[in-house]
């Protein structure tokens, strides 16, 4: 016998048979097993798992149940019996996926990301400009990043560590959550280039001349290794290289902070779109030079992928072993791009707008201060001289 079906609140008689003789419909979020769809029990025995769930719903203190649950009311009179769960709901599976929601979510929208983009890339490249120009893989990216935001929006649509990392230092996105989201993100980059792969596998051998054959830029006339990550220009100098990426991955995480501030104009449910204009747009003016990949996991998971199929250590020694700057440098670029938007426009909870930009925290004797009565009382009145305004 389950718990609830032993509960009886005082004051319900004539209740307390009904419930513990009749199948509850829910034990732990799920259908119970010996609850019959066909012929549900009265309401009072389908509400009595959610007695406790009650609030005020009017002046005459009368109350409503409101049983939890994360996407609406957990019993759906608009469904047929047909179309409800099996009666052995308790799957593994569902909760699964409810445990790991925010770390599938960031796979699922890198993956989309750089399906998109290095799908263009492929078709661009392996048609020689036939069946698409440069600004094809601008579209490729831009459309990319807009539907991997849409795709990504319960874990808050990073699918990029150094925009996870700039909001753990700007906005007080839990640092355990970095690793995690990371390597979702890593994953998600490689499965995607491993389609895309497999997609384009016949094209890559008709134009190396052979299917085992597989070569980098710098290499070969014929490479096509820069289909899944990114290779700088000859001419590039290895300060120009990280110059390239920091001035990107600052433009990207300022725009991402003025798209996602309501107290400036903010762009809403159009953060998506807003965000294909700004990747379309640092593609298109920055991109030549090294290939705008201002983002580990989509750099750094087609690379892999690309030694795993073939294309051998020259992946990590071309350009002068230039794979780690897209790895390490978007992240000052982000921190950057976020440290000057708060700093000149926004005017939120954020550690710059903190005493001495935050560094309070580092200085022992000044954390002391505004961390207790002192910090509250400057918070106070900050918020104060806001409101005056």
């Amino acid at each position: 016998m389950h718990q609830h079906e032993k509960e009886i609140e005082p004051g319900s008689a004539g209740l307390g048979i009904a419930a513990l003789s009749t199948p509850q419909p829910f034990h732990r979020g799920h259908l119970s097993p010996s609850y019959d769809l066909r012929s549900p029990p009265s309401q009072s025995a389908l509400l009595a798992p959610f007695r406790r769930h009650r609030r005020k719903t009017s002046s005459n203190m009368t109350t409503s149940t409101i049983p939890y649950a994360e996407h609406g009311a957990l019993i759906d009179r608009s469904r047929t019996a047909e179309s409800k769960p099996p009666a052995n709901a308790a799957l593994t599976w569902p909760r699964f996926r409810r445990f790991m929601r925010e770390p599938l979510s960031e796979f699922m929208g890198t993956f989309i990301l750089v399906l998109f983009g290095d799908g263009s890339v492929a078709q661009v490249l392996l048609s020689k400009e036939q069946k698409g120009n440069y600004e094809s893989i601008a579209w490729g990216w831009g459309i990319g990043v807009m539907l991997g935001v849409y795709t990504s929006g319960i874990s808050g649509a990073h699918i990029n560590p150094a925009v996870t990392f700039a909001n753990c230092v700007f906005r007080k996105f839990p640092w355990w959550k970095f690793p995690i989201y990371t390597v979702s993100q890593i994953l998600g980059a490689f499965c995607a280039a491993a389609v895309v792969y497999g997609d384009y596998k016949s094209a890559i051998d008709a134009y190396e001349g052979g299917a085992n054959i597989r070569t980098v830029p710098g290499y070969s006339s014929t490479a096509t290794a820069g289909i899944f990550c990114t290779y700088p220009a000859p001419f590039m100098t290895r300060t120009g290289m990280v110059f390239d990426q920091v001035v990107c991955s600052a433009i990207l995480m300022f725009c991402i902070y003025v798209l996602k501030d309501d107290g400036n104009l903010g762009a809403g449910n159009l953060v998506p779109l807003g965000l294909f204009f700004v990747l379309f747009g640092i593609g298109a003016c920055w991109g030549w030079e090294t290939g705008y990949a201002i983002n580990l996991a989509r750099d750094f998971g087609p690379r892999l992928l690309s030694y795993a199929v073939g294309y051998g250590p020259k992946v990590w020694e071309a350009g002068g072993y230039y794979f780690w700057i897209p790895m390490v440098i978007p992240f000052i670029g982000c921190t950057l791009g976020g440290f000057l938007y708060d700093l000149l426009l926004f005017t939120g909870e954020s550690p710059i707008n903190t005493p001495f930009l935050g560094f309070y925290r580092v200085i022992p004797g000044l954390r002391r201060k505004y961390e207790g009565e002192n910090w509250n009382d400057y918070d106070r009145k900050q918020q104060n001289e806001d409101s005056a305004v």
